[in-house]
């Protein structure tokens, strides 16, 4: 049986881990910050639209699934990296996946703003 390097299990460990990784890519990564930026601007705007609060919060939200693959898409970025950096067929294609990550949460979120506005002002 192979033994994994995998240490036990520390809840205030893993959220140290965490909050290290989100040190890392807001201080590496300008497409996140840029999106972050948007996205508190875009919390702010929705303060002063008339539409419910529950509509105010799914919108808001929502927002983060883009963060969230950027994430994963820099994860993926440094990985490959990390492996090599010369050009490898496979690496780009890895790249490219992790951006298409980024793009399907982009379509996702406008798909909700879209049902949501509509319900909110089409009903």
């Amino acid at each position: 049986m192979v033994k994994l390097n995998k240490p036990k299990f520390n809840i205030l460990k893993n959220i140290g881990y965490a909050i290290e990784g989100g040190i890392a890519v807001l201080k590496s990564e300008n497409s996140f910050r840029t999106q972050l930026f948007f996205i508190i601007l875009i919390g702010i705007g929705l303060i002063f639209i008339n539409i419910d609060f529950l509509s105010k919060l799914i919108l808001f939200f929502s927002t983060w699934l883009i963060l969230f693959a950027e994430a994963i898409n820099s994860a993926i970025e440094r990985v490959v990296d990390l492996v090599t950096n010369d050009f490898h067929p496979l690496a780009k294609e890895a790249k490219d996946i992790g951006a298409f990550a980024v793009f399907l949460a982009f379509l996702i979120v406008a798909a909700i703003w879209g049902a949501v506005l509509y319900y909110e002002f089409v009903k």
